[in-house]
């Protein structure tokens, strides 16, 4: 999981050691042994069904500590499995094996995890806290969000204890959280901390696309933590642990970690469990933040909004004739010649993040109407948006 860029974590099958395939900044959580060099990562989906306890939305707990956290800990956990995966080949030949964490939804087996925890799993197998396994399923996954749902059958009603989901949105920095998984093999691992950070952007997973209103922690989080929770300190998740930084590039825990938000997992959790495809829109701009400075140099008169500094071929944008920024001029000075876009369907846009999470919040082929400032006169342009591919 990661921030900048995703890697695999590799254990070399017979040794008892970590290595790092390091691709750009950060590092998946999820643990991955292979004899024979890298393994894929592993695929999954998240999802809720009817009876599971995902379809109502808490108020997220405003300790500022967590006194009983050994009480709660004795609660949640029943709710938190390890995910057990081995890739294979074409030829069937097994590849490597796989270590994260999951989230039980529902008393119908569905268990959260993240995608990368199942990417190219060939088997699946649950862990619960009793030691029992079982063998799971894949039944949806959303790869643009690193989310994925795992099935088990025939478990006993007391193994499957749902978790309890908190609205996202109510978080705040410096409250109270803890976290379970299965770092390093070492399953249900508790540590704690607080919510460092608000809608941060997760970059460069196995898709690319980036992921955003993510939670930023403390609370120590390692490969094979991917997938597991973060709760509050009702023991309510309030996200799902994903990625870590390391700006020094080592693969470890550094006091950065990252969580998808419950609300964003929660999302699309009854399309991925009835295994309907996932699709997000995408515009197809490219954009700075304007603010006096840039906007005086781009020879612009608005000074909020988000300046288009390049449209993609074929997107939504282009379609509906936004228009970028002239050929960069020198270095560090914003080009002359772009649209600014100030609103989506009335909403005022001031900066490019939260230009990106509005469009997030649409569907694919949803149209909108964007409010645009060119040459320094206003107008409106629709754009019907559509599905993210990466480009």
């Amino acid at each position: 999981m990661d921030i900048k860029g995703w890697q695999s974590w590799i254990r070399p099958a017979g040794l008892g050691v970590l290595i790092v395939l390091a691709m750009l900044i950060g590092g998946i959580i999820a643990t991955r042994s292979s004899a024979h060099g890298p393994a894929s990562t592993a695929t999954a989906a998240a999802a809720a069904s009817s009876g599971s306890s995902t379809g109502r939305t808490l108020p997220v707990a405003s300790n500022s500590a967590i006194g009983n956290l050994p009480d709660l800990v004795d609660r949640v956990k029943p709710s938190v499995v390890a995910i057990n995966t081995v890739v294979t080949g074409r030829n069937g030949q097994r590849q490597g094996e796989g270590l994260g964490t999951g989230i039980v939804l529902d008393k119908s087996g569905n268990i959260l995890t993240n995608y990368h925890v199942i990417d190219g799993a060939g088997q699946v197998s649950v862990e619960f806290t009793d030691g029992s396994m079982l063998p799971g399923k894949v039944v949806g996954s959303d790869p643009g969000n690193d989310l994925a749902v795992v099935q088990v059958t025939g478990a006993p009603a007391s193994l499957l204890v749902p978790a309890k989901f908190a609205d996202s949105d109510g978080v705040r920095v410096g409250e109270s959280v803890f976290a379970i998984g299965n770092p390093f093999s070492l399953e249900f691992t508790v540590t704690s901390g607080i919510v460092s950070g608000l809608n941060r952007q997760s970059e460069g997973g196995i898709t690319g696309r980036p992921v955003r209103g993510v939670i930023q922690t403390d609370a120590a989080v390692n490969p094979g933590n991917s997938g597991g929770p973060l709760f509050d300190a009702d023991g309510n998740v309030i996200g799902v642990n994903t990625s870590i930084e390391n700006p020094t590039g080592q693969r470890v825990f550094v006091g950065i970690g990252f969580a998808i938000s419950s609300n964003t997992a929660q999302r699309f959790l009854p399309d991925m469990i009835a295994g309907k495809p996932i699709t997000h829109p995408q515009l197809g701009v490219a954009g700075v933040t304007l603010n006096t400075v840039n906007a005086k140099e781009a020879g612009v008169d608005a000074q909020k909004g988000v300046y288009v500094t390049a449209v993609n071929a074929g997107s939504a944008a282009e379609r509906a004739g936004l228009k970028p920024a002239a050929a960069a001029s020198s270095a560090g000075v914003l080009p002359p010649g772009g649209d600014v876009i100030t609103a989506i369907d009335g909403k005022p846009m001031t900066t490019i993040e939260q230009l990106a999470k509005t469009v997030d919040g649409y569907k694919v082929g949803d149209s909108v109407k964007l409010s645009v400032i060119r040459a320094g006169k206003a107008m409106d342009v629709t754009a019907a948006l559509r599905e993210w591919t990466g480009q």
